[in-house]
């Protein structure tokens, strides 16, 4: 979400005097945070924060939120925050025996205010802090690794956030090694075991996650400016990694025209070392990933570093600059995520790595699990969009509550990319929007008006007005007319039905805990016999709860009765009902033999990514 850049180059000259007994002097005047990963079986970052030129008194912050739409207020994870004078020079001593000591004290849940008692002073703010949760969107240090999103550790100063900053590893374990964009491997690291880095602002740090372990690094040959991929995990092979990758970087690059990134990395967290997280997070000069198995590496990579433009450049205005403290909403995320689900898709597909068959599959699936989801009668993509802090809550994750922003977002860059081929007699496409959105939007890093500067730009592409198209499956909630555009591109869209038995009820289980009843449906059998939201499932017909339902489902039928001991308010209840049953509606998109020359050829260059006017220039 947030920008990222490492600028080792401009500051290892420096390293001598940072390790030593001062700073570079160009660097006196900026906050500087050292993080030591001694002991790392006890998961606690050790942050000494050292602000200078302090006056009468400083507020600093920890973010409430990070990488994700979710506010989970980092300060819990604090622990004993104190501040210290800082004495560089032995002369300094003297003067601070004078002095009144700077005190702390906390007056929110993110902020504290400290207040001195000499002017110009340089004070030490000194913290640990708890983290141990896998993943992308997450921090961890234990005996095998660090991962940082650096949000999540440092405090900041509110008022002084657009500083440079200054971020120095203390303490990393002799077998480790630290990685990120700008950091190689290769790169000595001093006897103390520390690795320095400095940074633009506060939000430049705050987009630069750092790995830190047993590591495995290589470069994408023949990329330029450099790819370089960071593994930790297993049970991956590398040639076919380092092939899947520089398919993907070279198809996107090609299709925006430039790299905007002095040198990129892919962070990636495999097998066991991804403990069970999975999901990736962009970044403007790197990806964090995590995947449980290395075939799903591709599609989650192509997505990521599509963000480099859809996203890390072309931004809504909604989401910058940035609040750390709040939520901030937007309308956008159908085209910030949606439309980049879009262009995953077609990365894969138009670099070799899937086929076309399993394109057709992969949106035929977003179709279905779009359509069996109810909300979608009244949720927009806008509104999917604003609603996406409410993620967090898992009642508003099932069926009735919402739709995805993904998944709704990707279909509507489909029917978009199609009725723009079919207005220009395919000689402009949703490339040359994106393409456009960066030129007006990226480059001069000029954040887009949500919805409205994505319609405008597409209209000024198309020649023609897409006001009908924004009201009604944008911002409304119209059935999106499949049937009509597909059938633009040759494409058939067919539909079957199947029953299937039916719980009446939803239900998830918390980490290592019991499986709990969310939501129970009106008028099923469950809401009869008494089931209630709430209620923890202790027996399923004499045994434990299956852990996977849906799989459990498929192998029962409507009908059959199912016995369920259940605790509310401490007493213990059993109750007794028939599986339901509902009919669903699977959709599948295959290429119409029937269709004329243009929709074959419109087809033929949305799977190619080409318009005619890109093949006549080139002819030319």
């Amino acid at each position: 979400m947030i920008g990222f850049l490492f600028r080792s180059a401009r500051f290892f000259g420096c390293l001598t005097g940072l390790f030593g007994l001062g700073f570079c002097s160009s660097l006196q005047a900026t906050i500087r945070y050292e993080v030591s990963l001694a002991h790392p079986e006890q998961h606690l970052f050790h942050v000494t924060m050292t602000i200078p030129d302090v006056d009468d008194e400083v507020l600093v912050q920890m973010p409430a939120w990070n990488a994700l739409y979710q506010i989970h207020d980092f300060s819990a994870h604090i622990q004993q925050v104190e501040v210290r004078r800082s004495v560089a020079q032995p002369g300094d001593a003297a003067i601070a025996a004078d002095t009144a000591p700077p005190s702390i004290g906390k007056i929110d849940k993110l902020t504290w205010r400290i207040k001195i008692h000499k002017d110009h002073e340089t004070i030490n703010v000194r913290y640990a802090i708890y983290w141990d949760e896998p993943g992308p969107f997450a921090t961890q240090l234990n005996r095998e690794h660090a991962f940082i999103n650096p949000a999540m550790i440092l405090m900041y100063v509110p008022q002084r956030r657009s500083e440079p900053v200054q971020l120095v590893l203390r303490d990393i374990p002799e077998t480790w090694q630290a990685a990120g964009a700008g950091i190689q491997l290769s790169e000595s690291m001093s006897v103390v075991r520390q690795r320095s880095s400095e940074f633009a602002d506060y939000d430049e740090l705050a987009d630069a996650p750092i790995e830190v372990g047993k590591l495995e690094e290589f470069q994408l040959q023949g990329m330029n400016p450099e790819v370089w991929v960071v593994i930790h995990g297993d049970s991956y092979k590398k040639k076919e990694i380092e092939a899947e990758l520089r398919r993907i970087c070279e198809y996107e690059i090609k299709l925006m025209g430039k790299a905007p990134y002095p040198r990129y990395t892919f962070i990636v967290h495999t097998g066991k070392a991804a403990a069970g997280a999975a999901g990736g997070m962009e970044h403007a000069d790197s990806t964090a990933i995590s995947v449980l198995s290395p075939e799903a590496l591709p599609g989650v990579a192509a997505h990521e570093f599509f963000h480099l433009w859809n996203v890390k450049r072309i931004r809504p205005a909604t989401l910058y600059p940035i609040d750390y403290t709040k939520e901030q909403y937007t309308r956008a995320l159908w085209f910030a995520e949606g439309i980049t689900n879009t262009y995953g898709s077609y990365t894969l597909e138009r670099s070799g790595l899937w086929s076309k068959l399993e394109f057709y599959r992969d949106l035929s699936q977003q179709i279905t699990e779009l359509e069996a989801r109810p909300a979608n009668r009244w949720q927009s993509a806008e509104q999917s969009s604003l609603d996406a802090w409410l993620e967090k809550y898992p009642l508003y994750e099932n069926p009735e509550y919402s739709v995805s922003y993904y998944t709704k977002g990707q279909i509507l860059g489909v029917l978009l990319d199609i009725l723009i081929r079919d207005r220009t007699d395919n000689e402009k496409s949703l490339d040359d929007v994106l393409r456009k959105m960066n030129n007006d939007f990226g480059v001069p890093e000029k954040p887009y008006r949500d919805s409205l500067d994505v319609q405008l730009t597409a209209e000024k592409v198309a020649g023609g007005s897409f006001e009908d198209f924004f009201e009604h499956y944008v911002a409304g909630t119209k059935p999106l007319p499949y049937q009509a555009i597909f059938a633009l591109a040759g494409l058939d869209l067919r539909q079957t039905t199947r029953k299937r038995a039916s719980l009446g009820f939803g239900a998830e289980s918390a980490l290592k805990g019991p499986l709990i009843v969310r939501s129970v449906d009106a008028n099923s059998a469950a809401a009869e016999a008494g089931l209630q939201s709430g209620d923890l499932i202790l027996k399923w017909n004499g045994g434990e709860p299956p852990r996977r339902i849906v799989d459990w489902l498929r192998q029962h039928k409507s009908g059959e009765l199912l016995h369920l001991v259940i605790r509310r308010d401490d007493v213990e209840l059993k109750i007794d009902f028939r599986l339901g049953e509902i009919t669903e509606t699977f959709y599948d998109l295959a290429e119409d033999s029937r269709a004329g020359d243009k929709a074959h050829h419109i087809r033929e260059g949305l799977l190619h990514g080409v318009t005619d006017a890109a093949t006549i220039h080139a002819a030319n």
